[in-house]
């Protein structure tokens, strides 16, 4: 009997597979790619690899360094290093030969579209024409080469300030009329049009679409020097700055102290010029909203003139790199979040590579008359130490004695012109 029934089964398998083969036999005859039923697109990537070259790293280029500075963002010898760096430390960058030995796309063709697609904000089948390069492999290009800058350049270029950065900062600052000041601080909003549906209502805010948000600290170059991101758009800076490490260390007492004098009051905390939505604490230097007096006004235009290089620092992140002042049209928050960090590190290896060409001296590490602050750093303290300087940082009366001082002292240096 189970003979008789295993015979059956046979039976009808064989005459299941005879359908299917008669019916495959019956079906147009498909084009076969890298995935079934796709198409095979001769890109000519030895071509695409040469004309690359000829224009832009030749000894004689088509096109001079100032257009290469407009398209790729940076000076050619910055990306040739970033080039070199990554394709040492991601092999999916280094060129191959497929199983029938024909070479496959270039680093120079990989990187490029990857840079391509973050400075232009484009879609990643829009390089493909003059790259030539498909678009899953664009978009792989993109995700491999974020993550490996932010392994490469992110402990040097989205650093704290160290030591040597403090003097620099606070020297550059003092210049300026505010000794003490090592920033200006605000948060910067990124659209994310691939937000899933289940989450767009946490995510959206005061702008009406779902955002994520970016809170950074940055100086007069356009350094930033902090950069905080990920957290929903329906927060708002308050909530941010509850959320933010930016004092983590200062609470630690891991943090560079900074000692200062202003309008003969002494200062051990540096701070950083906020708009009018962040508390009144000892780390933040507000403006005075309706300023009475001479005195007053001239210290609210002065905050406001100088706190204006975050602003700055934010509109020259979204011109260099477009991709973050569009839509961003990514589903994943871990790839948005290595997009991001990937842009600013970027940045801050542009103003260090251009930074002689500001037209501005932002060397002020050897200043007349300018004594640097006594910094070193120490072991995280005991928990009573933890406390105390945790007040100190939330201290409202610190803040107004501050803003008081900074206002004689602004009238002083410069109240006459």
């Amino acid at each position: 009997m189970l003979l008789e029934e295993d015979d059956t089964v046979n039976d009808d398998f064989s005459l299941l597979a005879t359908l299917i083969v008669e019916e495959e036999e019956d079906r147009p005859a498909a084009r076969r790619g890298s995935m079934p039923g796709h198409a095979v697109i001769h890109r000519g990537r030895a071509e695409g690899h040469e004309r690359l070259y000829r224009d832009y790293f030749a000894e004689t280029p088509t096109y001079p360094p100032n257009i290469f500075r407009r398209r790729f963002r940076m000076n050619r010898s910055l990306f040739l290093r970033i080039l070199s760096a990554v394709e040492g430390f991601d092999p999916y960058f280094a060129q191959k030969r497929d199983a029938i030995g024909v070479p496959g796309l270039s680093s120079l063709q990989k990187v490029t579209a990857a840079l391509r697609i973050l400075a232009y904000g484009a879609s990643a089948d829009s390089v493909d024409d003059y790259v030539r390069i498909g678009k899953s492999t664009a978009i792989e290009s993109v995700k491999r080469f974020v993550r490996a800058i932010i392994a490469l350049f992110h402990e040097q270029y989205l650093r704290l300030p160290n030591n040597e950065d403090v003097i620099r900062l606070l020297a550059m600052n003092e210049r300026r009329g505010f000794p003490g000041m090592l920033g200006s601080i605000d948060c910067m909003h990124w659209k994310w049009k691939n937000c899933p549906t289940a989450w767009q209502g946490m995510y959206t805010g005061h702008i009406q679409e779902p955002t994520m948000i970016l809170e950074a600290v940055a100086s007069q170059d356009l350094w930033i020097w902090h950069a905080f991101f990920g957290l929903p758009g329906s927060l708002n800076d308050l909530n941010v700055l509850d959320r933010s490490p930016l004092f983590n260390e200062l609470a630690e007492g891991r943090a560079p102290p900074v000692n200062y004098t202003i309008n003969g009051n002494n200062y051990s905390i540096g701070y950083y010029l906020a708009d009018g939505i962040y508390p009144s604490w000892s780390t933040f230097v507000k403006t005075i909203p309706a300023p009475q007096g001479n005195k007053r006004q001239f210290f609210a235009k002065a905050q406001e003139s100088a706190r204006k290089d975050v602003e700055r620092a934010f509109g020259v992140l979204q011109s260099r790199f477009a991709i973050v002042r569009g839509p961003a049209l990514y589903w994943e928050i871990d790839t948005l979040s290595d997009i991001m960090r990937a842009c600013v590190i970027l940045h801050n290896m542009i103003v260090e590579d251009e930074r002689d060409h500001y037209g501005i001296n932002f060397n002020y590490d050897t200043i007349e008359g300018y004594t640097p602050p006594n910094i070193s750093h120490s072991l995280i303290p005991e928990t009573m130490e933890y406390v105390d300087t945790y007040y100190r940082i939330r201290n409202r009366q610190s803040h107004s004695q501050l803003q008081a001082d900074l206002v004689e002292h602004l009238w002083q240096l410069h109240g006459g012109e």
